[in-house]
């Protein structure tokens, strides 16, 4: 009898490592993992408009570096453990004269997380976070708000995974008083890795506000470049609005392709 870690890219057998097992041998695995590490996917990829003739002013390099530092080991109320996370994602317009690059979205914030154990299982995890989100500028090309946030991930199967995120919006920012109607107020997902870890595929889906089927579309597809390797060659596709906030009530269909280098434990959504 085993029990299962969906350690992102890869299954760990816990079993192997420990001749008993419950809930707290469990926790005190996950303690003993390391406190730095990778949040949501980091990624650097480059690509063009869909929807138009490509172009050296709709072609550019899309980019996410992301980390966050646990805090506290899970000795909290609950088994919960208090993290820090930090998001930068950019936009570059490197195919234009100057090589500018066009938005730089800041996601700081804090949270606090509970793994999901079911019958001595790992099966997920729920965070509750605080963040912040805003583009560094001033003027009318200043964009900001904030979220108050519920997170969960499930495993429904050992490489099928179910992601879900609802959030409170604060929106202290004076020019996307209307961000909601583009960014969204919720979102959910699934991930799939392949029986031989090689292919990983995920599709997040972001409601923006009002009673419609309207969504902002994350598509990406992995392949690993080695077997233990945490790289991989990714296709990135995005359809909607909210792509980064300077152009958060614009359109864009866009197809991309570069380097995905993925957490190791949970990916974060």
């Amino acid at each position: 009898m085993s029990v299962n870690f969906f350690a992102g890219a890869q299954i760990t057998d816990f079993a192997s490592r420990h001749e008993s097992f419950n809930t707290d041998s469990i926790i005190r695995d996950f303690d003993r993992r390391p406190f730095f590490t990778l949040y949501k996917d980091n990624y650097f990829v480059t690509g063009t408009e869909l929807s138009q003739k490509p172009t050296r002013f709709n072609s550019d390099v899309k980019f996410q570096v992301s980390f966050s530092q646990r805090l506290t080991k899970t000795v909290l109320p609950w088994n919960t453990y208090l993290y820090l996370f930090y998001s930068q994602k950019t936009m570059w317009n490197v195919f234009e004269e100057s090589l500018p690059l066009h938005d730089i979205n800041f996601n700081p914030g804090i949270g606090l997380s509970k793994l999901i154990i079911s019958k001595g299982r790992l099966i997920g995890k729920a965070s509750f976070i605080i963040e912040h989100e805003s583009n560094g500028r001033d003027g009318e090309a200043s964009r900001s708000w904030n979220k108050v946030s519920l997170t969960g991930s499930v495993f429904i199967l050992p490489d099928l995974m179910i992601h879900g995120k609802i959030w409170i919006p604060i929106i202290d920012g004076q020019n996307n008083k209307d961000i909601l109607s583009y960014s969204g107020i919720f979102q959910g997902g699934i991930q799939y890795l392949s029986t031989n870890k090689r292919w990983v595929v995920d599709a997040t889906f972001v409601k923006r506000r009002g009673w419609n089927l309207h969504f902002n579309t994350t598509v990406n597809v992995g392949f690993r470049l080695g077997k233990q390797a945490n790289q991989f060659l990714m296709l990135h596709f995005y359809d909607g609005y909210g792509e980064d906030l300077l152009d958060y009530n614009k359109y864009h269909c866009r197809l991309r392709i570069g380097l995905l280098i993925r957490p190791t434990f949970f990916s974060d959504f």
